[in-house]
C-alpha cells in the first residue's frame, strides 16, 4: 500500500512540477520553474507527504491533523522563497517584506498549477479568482503582494492564461502592484 501511495504522490507532485515549469516558461522565469518545490523530493517531505497520502487532499492537511503541526510543511516552507510564508519574520522592521519578482511570478505559477492540476477537466479560468478570494484575508503577506496575485488572477478571470501570463505582463502587473 505505501509504495503504491509513494508512486501516486510521485506522479502528482512531479506533474505538479512540470506545470509550474510550463507557466514559468511563458513569463519568462525558466529557471524558476525548473527548481521548483525540489524539497519536496526530499526524504523529509516525501515521507511524511506519503504517510498521509489520501489523494483528495493535501498531505501536509493530514500531517497538521494527526500531530498539530506538519514537519514536511516547515522544512518546505523554510526552502522555497515562493511561499509567502517563506518571507514572515515578526521580529523584523518590516514583518512581510514585499517579495523579490521572480519568487512572487513563480508564487503566481505555482497557484494557477495547484487549481490546474488538482481541478483537472474541471478547472476554468475564473476558478482561480474564486478559490483566491476565499483564502486570500487568511495569508498573512505584504498587501502589495497581496494585490499583486489579486490583479493576476483577476486578469486570468476576464482574459485567460495565455494573454494573462507573458513576461510583460506579469512584470507591469507586478510594477504596478508593488511600485506604487
Amino acid at each position: 500500500m505505501k509504495l503504491i501511495k509513494a508512486i501516486k504522490h510521485f506522479k502528482l507532485i512531479t506533474h505538479h512540477k512540470w506545470v509550474v515549469f510550463k507557466l514559468c516558461c511563458k513569463i519568462g522565469e525558466p529557471w524558476r520553474g525548473l527548481v521548483h518545490d525540489l524539497s519536496k523530493y526530499s526524504i523529509t517531505e516525501f515521507k511524511a507527504s506519503v504517510n498521509y497520502y489520501t489523494g483528495t487532499c493535501s498531505p501536509i492537511t493530514g500531517e497538521k491533523k494527526a500531530n498539530g503541526y506538519s514537519e514536511a510543511w516547515l522544512h518546505h516552507k523554510g526552502r522555497n522563497k515562493h511561499h509567502t510564508e517563506y518571507w514572515v519574520d515578526h521580529l523584523a522592521p518590516e514583518p512581510t517584506p514585499v517579495i523579490p519578482y521572480k519568487y512572487a511570478a513563480e508564487m503566481i505559477c505555482d497557484k494557477l498549477a495547484a487549481g490546474i492540476v488538482y481541478q483537472g477537466k474541471n478547472w476554468t479560468k475564473e476558478y482561480q479568482l474564486l478559490y483566491w478570494e476565499k483564502e486570500r484575508d487568511k495569508m498573512e503577506m505584504n498587501p502589495k503582494i497581496r494585490n499583486f496575485v489579486t490583479a493576476v488572477m483577476t486578469e486570468v478571470s476576464e482574459n485567460g492564461l495565455n494573454k494573462t501570463l507573458t513576461k510583460k505582463n506579469i512584470k507591469k502587473l507586478y510594477n504596478d502592484n508593488v511600485n506604487l
